[in-house]
């Protein structure tokens, strides 16, 4: 694990034989707080390294870089030397698991769970060999993923009992009071940060970029350069988040990448929930910038495109630029379900944005479009017909299963099917189960296989 260091850092471990120095540093305020980042292990009945990285977390992190002594600890980070990973071509792999009971609430749903990540004694030994932490500060991310986060403070109370404990995050802005009852010290429930910098007592550099030198090797990394979205599909939860949809700087957009290239990432995922959305101003000139330094990076786009603002300018500058995968999000074939839930991309809109993407150069086995699975308003005969229309343009099938969301349109209606108030009953495994029966799951996740089969000619 990555960890940081400062002159700091040095005289603090030499103040056992000069007290007198270490007294003179605290009264000037020159000793930095020590911080602990965390990304924890996660519980699930699945998960896969789709370039998945801590990128809110890194982000804090890199705001405090020259303030605080920082520490690094990521429990999904594959590149440890502990473990043993595998990669396919873009840096995509199996996480370390282990298998365990499932907890009470999920005995219903017959399929293996596991502890997915890093093993626990790694990181106990990294709390007892690392010195005092001031504060730990934990990300997370699925509401159904906080077993993880348990672990995680748990292990800190035990070994670092002085240590302030601080959760972030999307569960903690989702379900902010079921984290208050997690034990941490503050929870951090939304986008602001000032309160945060106040419980540190930290000045940020709000400019900087992310701590991605917390790892001592780095094979990928993700990047934002928006935030939020301006449409309101009904299962989704991010302008609820995020709030009015904003763009980055292009300049530190760059900065990001170029930092991420020197430190040896050759796949980079754009995490943005709307990533062509004001394409002119946002995604277009970063693309040309990037063909212009002929930078040599694989990129990808993991969180679904919307295909209504694919043109064929637009998708001959992401082939060019260097864009790999294309997720492109299609819930439905049926318009009038479309105009239901959000209307973000109707049938047309997808046709024409597969043919720019194939026009342009791009594999059509790494275009892939997502359908939901499981969904409360969901049509079985529709999500069969919309899967048959997406292989028919040539591209792959990707089923997203349906987890629903407290606060949204879509996941309300699910409380009469399942105690929302328990956020593993959120799990995207376990609701389209219990909502359209395991057979029912199986069968479409099969049919989803053999479509995809067929494209590659193996079936």
């Amino acid at each position: 694990m990555g960890t940081g260091t400062s002159a700091a850092a040095f005289l603090r471990g030499k103040t056992c034989l000069y007290p007198f120095l270490r007294i003179r540093l605290k009264c000037c305020h020159f000793i930095m707080k020590k911080i602990l980042l965390v990304n924890p292990p996660i519980y699930d009945f699945a998960a896969y390294d789709f370039w998945m990285k801590p990128y809110g977390l890194l982000n804090v992190a890199g705001k405090l870089q020259g303030k605080a002594e920082l520490s690094l600890f990521d429990y999904m980070d594959r590149e440890d030397t502990s473990v043993k990973s595998e990669y396919d071509r873009w840096g995509r792999g199996k996480f370390h698991e282990l298998h365990i009971d499932r907890p009470p609430v999920l005995s219903d749903i017959k399929r293996y769970y596991h502890r997915f990540g890093l093993e626990r004694g790694i990181f106990q030994n990294h709390l007892q060999s690392q010195g005092q932490f001031d504060f730990a500060l934990i990300q997370t991310t699925m509401t159904y993923w906080y077993p993880g986060i348990m672990e995680v403070i748990e292990d800190i109370k035990r070994f670092q009992p002085q240590c302030k404990i601080v959760l972030g995050g999307i569960y903690t802005a989702i379900c902010p009071k079921h984290a208050a009852t997690l034990g941490a010290d503050m929870v951090v429930a939304g986008t602001s940060l000032d309160k945060l910098w106040q419980f540190l007592d930290i000045e940020p550099d709000i400019n900087a970029l992310p701590f991605w030198k917390g790892y001592e090797k780095l094979r990928m990394g993700v990047i934002t350069i928006t935030q939020g979205c301006p449409f309101q599909c009904s299962y989704c939860t991010v302008p609820n988040i995020y709030g009015n949809f904003t763009i980055k700087p292009m300049k530190k957009c760059l900065e990001e990448i170029d930092l991420l290239q020197s430190l040896g990432a050759e796949n980079i995922a754009f995490y943005d929930d709307a990533l062509l959305y004001r394409h002119k101003e946002a995604i277009m000139p970063l693309l040309h910038s990037i063909v212009a330094r002929n930078l040599k990076t694989n990129f990808h786009t993991p969180n679904a495109m919307n295909a209504r603002f694919v043109s064929y300018e637009l998708a001959e500058l992401m082939v060019a630029s260097g864009m790999k995968t294309f997720y492109l999000g299609f819930e439905c074939i049926d318009e009038r379900w479309q105009n239901e839930h959000g209307g973000k991309v109707f049938s047309h809109e997808l046709i024409r944005a597969v043919d720019c993407l194939l026009k342009a150069g791009a594999d059509n086995l790494e275009i892939t479009a997502y359908q939901m699975l499981g969904h409360p308003d969901g049509n079985l005969k529709q999500l069969e017909k919309t899967m048959q229309f997406v292989h028919e343009l040539g591209i792959r099938i990707m089923l997203a299963d349906f987890s629903p969301i407290p606060g949204t349109p879509d996941g309300d209606k699910c409380s009469q099917w399942t105690d929302l108030s328990e956020p593993l009953n959120h799990n995207k495994t376990a609701f389209p189960i219990r909502f359209i029966g395991e057979d029912t799951v199986n069968e479409f996740k099969d049919l989803a296989r053999r479509l995809n089969r067929k494209l590659t000619g193996c079936e």
